[in-house]
């Protein structure tokens, strides 16, 4: 299964071991991933607000390259995805619009027709690996794991957007019971993180990644898993400062989603990168005997 591969800007800066983590799971997926070294930012949702047009064409140019390659689009950030799938929603109902950006990209000699498949990581896990085929590679039981989705804003919302029809509300516990964890049911795993607030408000941001990272802990979870990093950010990075607002003890290790498929399939804790987390991940791999 061959993607056309947009990582995003965090798996590039902020959280390198999801880049490593998902070329690592990559390759026993059966998935061959050509990236587009030359993309653009997405814009996260701040661009569209404050130029909405130039946020569309932006997104548009990455679609283009995608269907210059005649592939599909992945990538591996719920927030990409939002957005995405919003410039999407936006170019398939305003023709004039799309006239306007392929102007725009003309000079590149790029072009997009406004029909591109674009999907997350967890939507390829699920409808094009497909869950038998998944569990099928598990190599390294994670039975008695039990791991908290924690799905985040932009990959579930608004659902006329982002689902295309499809119930995907419950991926991540799918995939979770697919490995042979056992997934956590909590409130907070379809709730913001708070990280879209943490420069305006860090202590109502704090006090929400708090609220979360408490609740799955008291449902017994050993881990949360998300495939955002944006919401990882503030899940991991930001859980001591939270700890402090919420005048709670947390300490709760936050996954990338690449990282728990790899830690099924196999793949040994450094090549997924999971040194790397504020919050230590020991007490995890500990529970797996490594």
């Amino acid at each position: 299964m061959r993607y056309a591969f947009w990582p995003g800007c965090v798996s590039k800066g902020a959280c390198p071991e999801l880049y490593r983590s998902i070329m690592a799971v990559a390759p026993p997926l059966g998935l061959e991933l050509v990236e587009l070294t030359e993309a653009s930012c997405t814009g996260a949702g701040v661009v569209s607000e404050q130029n909405p047009e130039l946020a569309d064409t932006l997104n548009a140019r990455t679609f283009a390259m995608a269907q210059r390659l005649g592939l599909p689009l992945m990538n591996i950030c719920s927030t990409c995805q939002g957005v995405m799938s919003g410039v999407q929603h936006r170019l398939r109902r305003n023709g004039d619009r799309l006239i306007e950006v392929n102007q725009a990209l003309a000079p590149e000699g790029l072009h997009y027709d406004g029909d591109l498949t674009v999907k997350n990581f967890l939507w390829v896990l699920v409808e094009d690996v497909g869950l038998e085929r998944l569990q099928s590679l598990v190599t390294r039981p994670i039975a008695g794991l039990r791991v908290g989705p924690f799905y985040g804003c932009y990959i579930l919302r608004p659902s006329a957007v982002v689902s295309d029809g499809k119930p995907r509300d419950t991926y991540l516990e799918l995939v979770i019971e697919a490995l042979g964890a056992d997934p956590v049911d909590y409130r907070g795993k379809t709730k913001c993180c708070g990280f879209p607030v943490l420069t305006m408000n860090r202590t109502a941001s704090l006090t929400m990644a708090g609220d979360h990272l408490q609740e799955a802990m008291e449902k017994g979870a050993d881990c949360l898993v998300t495939p955002c990093p944006l919401c990882h950010l503030n899940l991991d990075a930001q859980q001591p400062d939270a700890a402090g607002v919420r005048r709670r003890k947390l300490g709760l290790p936050i996954l990338h989603l690449p990282q728990l498929v790899g830690l099924a399939l196999g793949l040994e804790p450094k090549a997924l990168g999971l040194e790397r987390h504020v919050v230590s991940t020991r007490g995890v791999l500990a529970k797996l005997g490594l």
